[in-house]
């Protein structure tokens, strides 16, 4: 959490009012403790937006009434003061924070500043990655480490020396680069993070052990919420055994003190000198000429930040060249060289008004939350997934909580769990229903073995409901113009009981639904009427058939050719076809022979839809048995073009590198977390313009 920009005072002016000054001391007052809680504990009451808001708040004011400044202001303040756990450390040049840009038109007057400041210079930008971590400095004196200490308030931080030589990537002793030594000092600065991947097994590894604390009757302990602050706890660790376990990781983005290094001329040689050290640096960088191509820079990695194996929060942009850093200099807290841009909040926090559950096309019913709406990564957010029974119980959430609100992407919005410092008093867990909302009000089930909770009544219309939509979905049957609320609507007026009902609606049964005139209604039944030639892998998978995915639906499709001939087979030709097996193979021969669905399928025979529509190539089958991942863009390429030409020559083209994948084809904005994944498996890469050819022969 870095604190925002500053605001240059105002002379004269109105003075400030009593209301002035009492908001301005409770603004100090609430940043002061947000700061320890943040800081020096780890364990954030608020989210960083809403931080950045009390910050901003009081910058604003302080700028308004300069007489409300004062020496221990939190705007003139880096951090907090350090926890006595572990002996302080004076930093012999102070660690200063950075001054935030919060939306591009503060990016881009950073950016005239910079001109303003070095008028007829030519100006070089440095654009980094804002790794959400813990900022750390570390000594080395003669190549040797001796010394590491957190940030702490900028100049006093705690010695975590032991606990930062148990992070594998950071050297005990550095490497001399070809031909020279290594430095009598190097100070550099970085910052340690905990990889996606390690803070996953460390929470499933937590919540596994609160299930066992749930079954012997004891509360639950909390979860880390995210892994910048399951980073910083592991590091504050008293035994260093606890930290090594945690597979902690380190970025190097800057020097401090040094002594017998070589004179640099920009940031970026700085770096490159790092690397031959031996230090790790971040590859995700770059050398620009212009504020347009680091704002471009910025928004590309907003739109990929989820590609990585680590957090981000931002970009961190910095004038390349050193000599014009020392024209420029320091504020009080920060360079004026080097602005933070913070890409849209991703978690927030809000009042869970209520917890309330859903029931899906299977009878799995999910508890979801009803919250105060806030508005997170850009959009309005009014309810989010708290995943199944156990999920609430792990979290302990209960209606009344402040809670932290995550929406990462395009994911469904989800709590990751309570504030419990602002937990009402004579709050009470909540308690999982027994009976379905439905109209039927049948008994919930929780089968053993199985984490869900289901309604196992048939007639649910809720279930009902949900396999409609299901089967009118893009990855179903795709039928243009039936979206929820019209399947909410045919089912409310009766008109439609299953989805064989879909393909005998008449035009004047649509006019029916309100708000439907004559041109929705034509529309849609042009929808359902295209869906009736949809190939056969579409209809099977938007049959809804429990374990039954699109890649098993494929198989299927090719190799019988038919429905029919797919509802005749015994479970052991079912099970005998790539990609089904034995569990998939019994799901669809028990659907096929109930009579509810024996019913629906002679409804859709009816209403015309066919069941024979396999599209078969008359390409060479030259890459049967390989999985090929495409990752960014390919010339002359759609994405799902690009996954039918590899399907089409008996290929498959999942989305997700493992130890089976053939090669990597990687086009322009690939992946990070695919390239990473491919360089670690040692799985071949080759570059777009050979995809063709792979196309063609088969092999790389």
């Amino acid at each position: 959490m870095q604190p925002t920009s500053n605001v240059a005072y105002m002379a004269g002016g109105a003075k400030a009012t009593k209301k002035d000054r009492d908001r301005a001391a409770f603004l100090r007052d609430a940043l002061h403790h947000h700061n320890q809680r943040y800081f020096t504990h780890d364990a954030p009451e608020v989210s960083d937006a809403e931080y950045d808001e009390l910050k901003r708040e009081l910058q604003a004011l302080e700028a308004k009434f300069p007489e409300l400044v004062t020496l221990d202001s939190p705007t003139l303040q880096v951090g907090a003061p350090a926890i006595t756990t572990f002996a302080p450390v004076t930093h012999r040049a102070p660690m200063t924070s950075l001054d935030n840009a919060m939306d591009p038109n503060e990016l881009v007057a950073w950016g005239d500043r910079m001109v303003k400041g070095l008028a007829g210079q030519e100006l070089q930008f440095i654009c980094e990655l804002k790794i959400d971590g813990l900022a750390i400095s570390i000594r080395y004196e003669d190549g040797v480490l001796v010394q590491a200490a957190t940030r702490g308030d900028g100049k006093v931080g705690e010695d975590v020396t032991e606990n930062i030589k148990t992070i594998s990537v950071i050297p005990h002793v550095l490497a001399a680069p070809k031909g020279t030594h290594v430095p009598a000092v190097l100070e550099v600065r970085g910052e340690v993070y905990m990889p996606i991947n390690a803070f996953n097994t460390l929470k499933a590894d937590k919540e596994r052990e609160n299930e066992q604390r749930i079954a012997q009757g004891k509360k639950p302990e909390s979860v880390p919420a995210n892994p910048r602050n399951a980073g910083a706890g592991s590091l504050r660790q008293k035994d260093p055994s606890i930290t090594r376990a945690r597979k902690l990781a380190f970025w190097a983005y800057q020097l401090g003190e040094t002594l017998g290094v070589p004179a640099f001329g920009g940031h970026h040689e700085a770096l490159a000198y790092l690397q031959q050290l031996g230090l790790p640096t971040n590859p995700e960088r770059k050398l620009v000429n212009s504020m347009t191509e680091v704002k471009a820079f910025c928004d590309h990695w907003e739109a990929h930040r989820h590609d990585l194996d680590y957090e981000i929060d931002g970009a961190v942009v910095k004038l390349d060249n050193l000599a014009q850093r020392e024209q420029l200099g320091f504020t009080s807290r920060a360079p004026r060289w080097a602005i933070a841009y913070k890409f849209a909040p991703e978690e927030r926090n809000t009042i869970l008004n209520d917890i309330q559950v859903s029931v899906g096309r299977t009878g799995r019913v999910t508890p979801f939350a009803v919250l105060q709406p806030v508005v997170v990564a850009g959009s309005t957010v009014g309810m989010a997934t708290l995943h199944n029974r156990e999920q609430v119980a792990l979290k302990d959430v209960r209606p009344g909580d402040t809670v932290v609100v995550r929406k990462a992407g395009d994911v469904i919005p989800e709590v990751v769990g309570p504030v419990l410092d602002k937990r009402p008093k004579n709050s009470k867990p909540w308690k999982f229903p027994e009976t379905c909302p439905c109209d039927v009000k049948s008994t919930l089930v929780q089968i053993e073995g199985e984490s869900d909770t289901r309604c196992v009544e048939p007639s649910c219309p809720f279930q009902r409901d949900q396999r409609i939509i299901y089967f009118a979905s893009r990855g179903g049957m795709d039928i243009e113009g039936l979206g929820e609320k019209t399947v909410f609507a045919l089912s409310d007026l009766g008109l439609v009981q299953d989805v064989g009902d879909l393909y005998s609606l008449s035009q004047e049964q649509l006019l029916q639904i309100e708000g439907f005139g004559e041109l929705s209604a034509t529309n849609l039944l042009a929808g359902i009427n295209k869906s009736k030639s949809k190939p056969l892998p579409k209809l099977l998978t938007a049959l809804g058939i429990k374990h039954l995915g699109p890649a098993a639906s494929e198989s299927l499709a090719k190799t019988f050719g038919s429905l029919d001939r797919i509802m005749e087979a015994t479970e052991e030709e079912l099970s005998n076809i790539d990609g089904v097996g034995g569990v998939i193979a019994q799901s669809i021969a028990n659907w096929f022979k109930q009579k509810p669905n024996k019913a629906i399928i002679e409804k859709l025979r009816k209403g015309g839809v066919e069941f024979g529509n396999v599209v078969t190539s008359d390409l060479p089958q030259n890459l049967v048995g390989k999985a090929i991942v495409v990752t960014g863009s390919v010339e002359g390429f759609t994405r799902d073009e690009a996954e039918a030409a590899i399907k089409d020559r008996g290929g498959k083209s999942p989305g997700s590198v493992s130890a089976k994948t053939y090669c990597v084809v990687v086009g322009e904005d690939p992946g990070a977390s695919k390239i990473t994944k491919a360089t670690e498996l040692g799985i071949p890469m080759i570059q777009a313009d050979a995809f063709q050819q792979l196309l063609d022969t088969g092999s790389i």
